[in-house]
């Protein structure tokens, strides 16, 4: 059911070509937790691929070419911070943008003249993913993406990388007419190369072209061929317009003779109906889904019978990625823009919301074994900014009462990873991040990486064999990787491989070049890091041990190269990447075994220049140049014959076949009029015998479509005589992971067709177990000489951790059995772990932390404690847990709290969490500080209006609720620069110079800091009396500040009426609360006084006898509204400050002994009324009300510099309370014991 694609970075035009016919094609994963299964979009591209035919001068190799379902190169996300990733690479790798449609040919309109611009692939970045194979398929996910590409719109002209000379005769004109024949147009089998001379009757193939009329101002197009033994095929082209960024016309094309013509559906689906992507079922390709564009319609057609009918169905939501059941045809899950998920059991046509912010690409499929049910979905959803739940979900019933929470706590946003037998998620604490996996579906538990190892990214490659493949880039690494490899929990890991070489991809993806080999387990290809240059190596046993390449003994001209180990060796490009841009490409086969076919340099370190084409067919041991210059190379019938293709951005009108592996290529004409080939889309399956090159004979053309059937070329059936053994061995050695393999292979001498019937046939014998058949267990190193030592932090202990008394457990031995190596006897036992019984053993190292990872609760919701234990014997430990606030619990064994231990705690404060573990060998105590908050709502900042220079005041914070735990206050007064930071609400200040002055105070509880700010007025001497009011205007007072500011402007107006004082020396605020109160100030007027105490003093008392006299008269009157008169009296009580202007010492005293009366009644007066009397240092708690007395509180406000500006500052004291939260603050904390209000 697979199809090939083969891209052209030299071809002219440019073009996108994503085939649903490959799913060996997404390498672009991301920096965190990447995976196969953390696909962006349909997470099934069914045989789909995104290819762009770039013509760069940069390209080389093999470029953008696509080979096979089964071979795999290893692909990761952006790493700019430290997740947990998986490798990219096959139709399940991870994608931060999953958009799966069918191959997507997207073709530019660039002159043939100009010269290309290097486009950008419209890959994302994820967080957690996980690097999987090219092409590979696993548990039934295919994965399809939905992409648009970029072009430029711009008459941009493309040149030729390599010059004219390099077209093969005939298939070109004008310029390159007479050019000079290439060696490597004559470059066949040893001296026969050149005998094909020009004068031989040319090849032809078997082929038949189709032109899409119409359609030559389409831009892309989407290729889905149906399936195995089908002859269907779908093509649909539409018109993207890069201005409006969508789709403007499209196109619905359908074959059922295997290419040769094609039917225009457009009026099946709808004339005006603008398609936007072809989808198809990965377990019936008879089942089609398109998807029309959303800014015209937002709809689905559905196919049952391959393509040849539809029924449409609206979608009231916008598609964003497709997750197809492994194994349930019909069953679907849907991803949106709005970040909400949908699933569909009836293939489309009804949908049902399963769950609203789920993080994209964090859904999965269950597995079959592993999950309890097959409807359940794994899925990420997002809580806060920097907090995320991972959550299992019923398929038709995701109720809160119906879901599941495998992780107890919050994890890391997008870092989710659900791939095989293995979950693997990601949480930071104290600055670093912790990866957690659970395997089989137990419980989560850390992974332990050698303790020194620091990850700053980790990416998922593999959990094939039950065991992970994880990348690491480690503190010290900035470009390079480390491999690591795990036992079969995926718990402990053992370094395989130092400074793999990792690159970027055009979204900022990061590409690891680590590949698997189809067909032989086992195998890998890195390319490491050295000195400074990179180098190929080579595995045969998992990476247990790695051999440089050696070079060809001969170049394409029989000439010998001198290629000496380890200071010259082959290397090898291992992209085999989404971005087609990359230099290189590799590509082997399951049907093929032993064939690999890559593009690379010969040296010293692996370059870019001077790249040529080499195939191995023993697997490595030797290798074979068969072209210097560029090509994609194609297996047909199972690998039994390649065709190679080259890159050029010129029309060709020829390919290159070879039957023998490789070793002798004939050259065959495949049309009669030279084409500019876009793509290639093979026949699923491994036995591709039918193949159509996409293309245009002139960039205005409509699309040409050229089927080419090479069955034709075959004489006969293969018989059992056609085939041969061939014995798989690493330079002579034939025991690799422990068994001799034997596999039947074609004689090169044979030229005949194996079919579809064709199976590879292995067969093997064990080996004894030797030293190769082991790797360093963890905590260990190997040494120079071979051995596994304990490293320098590593205390090998005598028991396992989960050891229960009475049983038994693995005593490692410092190795540990290459996963999947199947040796027997030899040294097995010398190296196996022993088995011995557990013995009572005291409990150590004890941990005790929050689910959360957090130091910080909120009053009243539950807290999870989470308690390990290292070593001892948990089932006979018992464990008390004390909480601090007079509750403790006692556990008989670590196993019953293994889930944790939930406590609900009633008051703010700091509790300390005591966690004692105790059997009878001893005991052991872990505890930490848990800080109990509730939310601060607001606060209030309780100062005097106007205070006297040189004299103390006392400025409060008040918060509500009261009491929240631990808070830090910040206070800001005055034009210092610098805060003073305190642990009490209240501070004293003294302010020594006249005008106007600012306090800002910020509290911090918990997560939260709020502010407030008031405007002081500073006066050497100032006059202030209370006021009182009309009973009447009580029931018009909202208590509003607003009103409040709005009656103390009428009041001040009447007062200046009544009495003539000037305006810049009166103030009036109405104070909060009921009955209706207020307070005027006068202020000294310094020209008046010029200065002098006396004389201010004097004036004052004039003025407020003035006032006093007007106000006890009933002279101060205002309308607040027609009918309601409002008088103004003078309170009995003074609430200003006594200011002591004489210089009798004696009569001064006499006036503190009165101030000490006055205050005494203000006391009592702010008991009855429950107010504050502003310029006394006496203050009472504010009203419960959202209001502020002060001034907008922005920082950046400028203070009032003259004394109208003070009065109008005062004005507007009474606003609303500014207590806004700015974000975090570290600053030490006061406790306060109770959340009260």
């Amino acid at each position: 059911m697979n199809g090939e694609v083969i891209f052209c970075p030299k071809w002219h035009r440019a073009f996108w070509f994503l085939l649903f016919a490959v799913p060996c094609f997404l390498h672009a994963g991301e920096a965190e937790i990447t995976c196969r299964s953390c696909q962006p979009g349909s997470k099934w591209r069914g045989k789909e691929l995104l290819l762009k035919f770039h013509t760069s001068e940069s390209a080389t190799g093999f470029r953008g070419q696509v080979f096979g379902n089964s071979e795999r190169r290893f692909g990761a996300a952006s790493a700019e911070t430290p997740r947990l990733s998986c490798a990219v690479g096959s139709a399940e790798c991870a994608r931060a943008r999953v958009e799966y449609p069918e191959t997507s040919l997207k073709r530019n309109t660039r002159d043939l003249r100009a010269k290309g611009e290097l486009g950008q692939s419209e890959f994302t970045q994820m967080k957690v993913s996980n690097v999987s194979t090219s092409g590979q398929k696993k548990n039934g996910r295919v994965e399809g993406v939905r992409r648009r590409a970029r072009r430029n719109s711009h008459g941009d002209k493309l040149g030729s990388p390599r010059s004219a000379q390099n077209q093969d005769r005939g298939e070109a004109t004008g310029t390159v007419a007479g050019r000079r024949v290439t060696r490597s147009e004559l470059r066949w089998s040893g001296e026969e190369r050149r005998a094909a001379g020009p004068r031989q009757e040319e090849l032809k193939l078997n082929s038949s072209t189709f032109a899409l009329t119409g359609d030559s101002s389409h831009n892309q197009a989407m290729v889905h061929w149906s399936g195995q033994n089908s002859s269907v095929i779908l093509m649909l082209t539409k018109l993207f317009d890069f201005n409006l960024n969508s789709v403007t016309e499209s196109s619905l094309w359908r074959s059922t003779d295997y290419g040769a013509t094609y039917q225009k559906l457009n009026d099946k689906v709808g004339a005006k109906t603008i398609l936007s992507y072809l989808y198809v079922s990965p377990n019936n390709k008879r089942k089609i889904m398109l998807l029309t564009d959303p800014e015209v319609e937002s709809s689905l057609l559905i196919s049952s019978d391959e393509g040849a009918t539809y029924q449409k169905y609206r979608l009231n939501f916008y598609i964003l990625s497709l997750l197809f059941h492994p194994e349930q045809e019909d069953w679907i899950l849907a991803y949106s823009h709005d970040q909400k998920l949908y699933s569909s059991v009836e293939f489309g046509r009804r949908w049902q919301l399963v769950h609203e912010r789920v993080a994209p690409n964090r859904f999965y499929w269950s597995k079959m074994g592993l999950d309890k049910e097959p409807g359940l979905i794994h899925l990420e959803t997002s809580i806060t900014e920097g907090q995320a739940l991972y959550v299992t979900c019923k398929l038709q019933n995701c109720t809160d009462a119906n879901k599941g929470k495998p992780f107890p706590g919050y994890i890391d946003p997008n870092s989710l990873v659900v791939q095989d037998e293995y979950v693997f998620v990601q949480v930071s604490a104290g600055g670093r991040p912790i990866y957690y996996v659970s395997a089989k579906r137990d419980v989560f538990t850390p992974m332990k990486l050698p303790k020194y190892t620091l990850p700053k990214d980790l990416h998922v490659i593999s959990t094939d064999e039950n065991r992970v493949v994880a990348a690491v880039r480690e503190w010290n690494q900035n470009e390079t990787y480390n491999l690591y490899v795990s036992d079969t929990s995926g718990v402990y890991y053992t370094l395989a491989l130092e400074n793999v070489v990792s690159s970027m991809g055009p979204e900022g993806n990061v590409m690891v070049d680590l590949y698997e080999v189809a067909g032989i387990k086992g195998m890998f290809l890195a390319n490491k890091r050295t000195d400074n240059q990179v180098k190929t190596y080579i595995t045969y046993n998992r990476g247990r041990d790695w051999r440089l390449l050696q070079a060809p003994s001969k170049d394409l001209r029989g000439n010998s190269i001198h290629c000496v180990l380890p200071y010259c060796s082959l290397h090898l490009h291992l992209h085999v990447s989404a971005n087609p841009y990359t230099s290189g490409n590799i590509a082997s086969r399951d049907s093929a075994p032993g064939i690999i076919v890559a593009s690379g340099s010969i040296g010293a370190e692996l370059t870019t220049s001077n790249v040529s084409v080499f195939i191995t067919s023993d697997a490595g041991n030797t290798w074979r140049q068969i072209f210097d210059e560029e090509y994609a190379v194609l297996y047909l019938d199972q690998g039994g014959a390649l065709v190679a293709i080259r890159h050029t951005p010129l029309p060709i009108r020829h390919l290159w076949l070879s039957f023998d592996e490789g070793r002798q290529w004939n050259k065959y004409s495949f049309t009669n009029t030279p084409l500019f080939v876009d793509g290639v889309l093979g026949e699923p399956g491994e036995e591709t015998l039918i193949m159509t090159i996409f293309g245009h004979v002139s960039h205005r053309s409509e699309w040409q479509l050229v089927k080419i059937d090479f069955r034709s070329i075959f004489n006969r059936r293969c018989i059992e005589a056609d085939y041969q053994t061939w014995h798989l061995h690493n330079q002579g050695e034939p025991c690799l992971m422990g068994v001799k393999r034997i596999y039947r292979k074609l004689k090169p001498t044979s030229r005949c067709v194996m079919g579809k019937t064709y199976s590879v046939t292995m067969t093997s014998a064990p080996c004894d177990c030797t030293e190769a058949d082991f790797e360093c267990d963890y905590g260990f190193e190997r040494r120079t000489d071979g051995k596994c030592t304990p490293a320098f932090w590593f205390h090998p202990s005598s028991m396992s951790r989960s050891c229960t008394t009475g049983m038994t457990f693995l005593n490692s031995t410092g190795y540990r059995k290459v996963v999947s190596n199947n040796c027997t006897a030899g040294v097995s036992a010398e190296y196996t772990a022993r088995r011995q019984q557990c013995p009572i053993q005291a409990p150590k190292g004890l941990h005790l932390v929050t689910s959360e990872g957090s130091l910080t609760a909120v009053l009243g919701t539950n807290v999870t404690f989470l308690v390990f234990l290292e070593e001892g014997d948990g089932a006979r430990t018992s464990i008390t847990l004390d909480f601090g606030d007079g509750h403790a619990l006692t556990y008989s064994n670590v196993s019953s709290i293994e889930d944790g231990i939930k406590h609900i705690y009633k008051a703010v404060g700091i509790y300390r969490v005591t966690a004692t573990g105790e059997n009878s060998l001893g005991s052991e105590t872990a505890m930490l500080y848990l800080h109990v908050t509730c939310q601060l709502e607001y606060i209030h900042l309780s100062a005097p209006f106007v205070a006297v220079r040189n004299k103390e005041v006392n400025l409060t914070a008040v918060l509500w609720p009261s009491q929240v735990g631990t808070v830090t206050y910040i206070w800001w007064i005055g034009n210092n620069t610098e805060p003073v930071i305190t642990l009490e609400g209240s501070v004293a200040y003294t302010f020594s110079r006249e005008g106007i002055n600012t306090v800002t105070v910020q509290v911090s509880a918990g997560n939260t800091i709020l502010q407030d700010r008031k405007t002081i007025a500073v006066h050497e001497y100032f006059r202030s009396h209370l006021l009182a009011f009309s009973s009447n205007l009580d029931e018009h007072n909202p208590d509003i500040a607003e009103w409040r500011l709005d009656v103390s402007r009428v009041i001040k107006n009447s007062l200046i009426q009544a009495t003539g004082v000037r305006e810049d020396q009166l103030l009036v605020t109405v104070l909060p609360g009921l009955p209706t109160a207020a307070e005027f100030f006068l202020l000294p007027d310094k020209q008046i006084t010029e200065g002098k105490p006396e004389k201010s003093s004097a004036h004052l008392d004039q003025l407020s006898e003035l006032l006093l006299s007007a106000l006890n008269q009933n002279l101060v009157q205002f309308t607040l509204r027609p009918g309601v008169q409002v008088t103004v009296y003078a309170a009995h009580l003074s609430a200003a400050p006594l200011v002591d202007t004489s210089e009798n010492h004696s009569g001064s005293a006499m006036l503190m002994l009165l101030s000490v009366v006055v205050v005494g009644l203000a006391v009592f007066v702010i008991y009855k009324f429950k107010r504050k009397i502003p310029g006394l240092n006496v203050y009472a708690q504010m009203q419960n009300e959202k209001e502020q007395e002060m001034s907008p509180a922005n920082p950046t406000v400028a203070t009032p510099s003259s004394q109208q500006d003070l009065v109008h500052s005062l004005e507007i004291l009474d606003t609303e309370f500014n207590s806004r939260p700015i974000g975090k603050h570290p600053f030490s904390s006061n406790l306060s014991p109770i959340c009260t209000s």
